[in-house]
């Protein structure tokens, strides 16, 4: 008896554990995106402006990026801002899935290959490879903020 009610302790205290992940879902399953990729393999870097403007928008410089199947790029974000910005690289399904999620939870933590969150003045990087063909977005999921402006295309064209 008593090891029984062990393991039904031991059991519970994992559960917590095993159902981690990110708040995006991530198991380790494989994005349509693409994947992290290594600086070494960075074919390009593209620089990435994140800031409000004097108009109430919120903006990516530039927005719009066109890559290849396969190209590996490095992202050189500088928050220009005088607010938190994110830089979200995903599906444009998943980016409506966590910005809902961020609505709820705005002071959610990130720990995801595919995204920075950027204080003012701060600068950080996201080596991504593109292993996928289509049309994904970039977004910044700070409640408010897409809804702003606060987004863009990446388009992967065939090799």
């Amino acid at each position: 008896m008593k090891a029984q009610i062990f393991g039904l302790l031991i059991a519970a205290l994992a559960t917590p554990a095993l159902a981690g992940g990110n708040h995006a879902g991530g198991h380790g399953e494989a994005m349509a995106v693409g994947e992290p990729g290594k600086k070494a393999n960075a074919t390009q870097t593209i620089q990435v402006t994140m800031k409000e403007t004097d108009d109430g928008k919120m903006i990516f410089t530039p927005s719009t990026f066109k890559v290849r199947k396969g190209q590996t790029i490095r992202f050189a974000i500088k928050n220009a801002g005088e607010l938190d910005h994110e830089f979200v690289l995903d599906q444009q399904d998943k980016i409506m899935e966590h910005k809902a999620v961020m609505e709820k939870f705005p002071d959610m933590e990130h720990d995801d290959p595919n995204a920075i969150r950027l204080a003012p003045g701060e600068s950080g990087e996201i080596v991504w490879k593109f292993s996928n063909d289509g049309t994904f977005k970039i977004a910044c999921l700070v409640p408010g903020h897409y809804d702003a402006g606060m987004h863009g295309d990446v388009t992967v064209a065939k090799k």
